[in-house]
């Protein structure tokens, strides 16, 4: 019997050896492709049994295309870039990692939370440059007491906020398909999505790129917001309206922004946001760290050989 075929079309994983020691009872045969082009994928997965992918584009016409596969697994929480409704009338079962790493985005979206209330990158900034002053810096506002409004109540935004309670924050959340009981155990209270904006001195965006949601902060939002308040978004760059949001932090509506991810990556070197004192960026780093990297391989992995072998993944995803 032949070795099934595992064609893997990107990683920008330092090793692929926990994804390989989650399949090895199948002992497959791994193709790599030369690059996230569609023949490049063609090339190692039109026969293969399995595909492996990150950020690599897997639209219907390139499924079509594939003569065995049986799954698909996506290293990550996201699966914009699967055509699911395709996969899905093909046979083709996916399964993807919603929960790995969910102590790290909430870390790192607490971490620029503070970073802009205390203005800390600024001050670093000064400082560096000999400047050893405190009036540029002020006003700084105590935590205890503040809004933090969260923008989607799932795995992610309920992490962190037993977090920002902790600093004093009372919480607020705006998201319609999150159950009342589940608002109540977690202390978090649930308003619309304008209530949300007019009350918090913060939002943190945790929402799923839909096409209801592109754009979702956008001119309108800002407008609503409290003057001086601050943005953190940690979900999808294309969540964030990014002309809109430069204008409300060029007009000083907005006190300062923190994003973690943009609409286009890698943002180019002469974007407008690049160079603001009140805006802290990150290269959408939230997610890392090598606990979570292994434990997304192993998880994505496990599920295709499980699949491969006739059994049910832990975490499918349909269309």
């Amino acid at each position: 019997m032949s070795k099934p075929i595992v064609a893997i079309t990107d990683s920008p994983f330092p090793s692929l050896d926990p994804a390989k020691k989650a399949l090895a009872r199948l002992d497959p045969d791994y193709r790599m492709a030369a690059g996230v082009a569609a023949d490049d994928i063609l090339a190692v997965a039109r026969d293969a049994d399995a595909i492996l992918v990150t950020y690599a584009r897997l639209p219907g016409e390139l499924l079509r295309q594939l003569t065995r596969c049986k799954a698909i697994g996506r290293f990550g929480l996201g699966v914009d870039n699967i055509d699911l409704p395709a996969a899905k009338a093909l046979g083709i079962a996916v399964n993807y990692v919603p929960d790995y790493c969910l102590r790290e985005v909430s870390d790192h979206a607490m971490a620029l939370l503070l970073a802009l209330a205390r203005k800390v990158t600024f001050s670093n900034k000064l400082v560096q440059s000999g400047r050893w002053e405190v009036p540029p810096i002020v006003p700084l506002r105590r935590l205890e007491g503040q809004v933090l409004g969260l923008v989607g109540f799932g795995n992610i935004p309920r992490a962190l906020a037993p977090k920002a309670k902790a600093f004093g924050f009372k919480v607020l959340t705006h998201d319609p398909y999150v159950k009342p009981d589940v608002l109540k155990a977690a202390g978090v209270e649930g308003v619309s999505f304008d209530d949300l904006l007019q009350k918090s001195d913060f939002i943190s965006v945790h929402a799923p790129l839909l096409p209801a949601t592109r754009g979702l902060m956008n001119a309108a939002a800002f407008a609503k917001m409290k003057k001086g308040a601050y943005l953190v978004n940690t979900a999808r760059g294309p969540l964030v309206d990014e002309p809109a949001l430069i204008a409300a932090l060029d007009c000083g509506h907005l006190g300062g922004a923190a994003l973690d991810v943009v609409t286009t990556e890698p943002l180019a070197t002469d974007a407008p946001l690049i160079g603001r004192d009140n805006v802290i960026l990150t290269p959408h780093t939230a997610f890392y760290s090598v606990e979570a990297l292994e434990e997304l391989q192993t998880k994505c992995a496990s599920d295709v050989a499980r699949v491969l072998s006739g059994e049910k993944a832990i975490y499918p995803i349909s269309a």
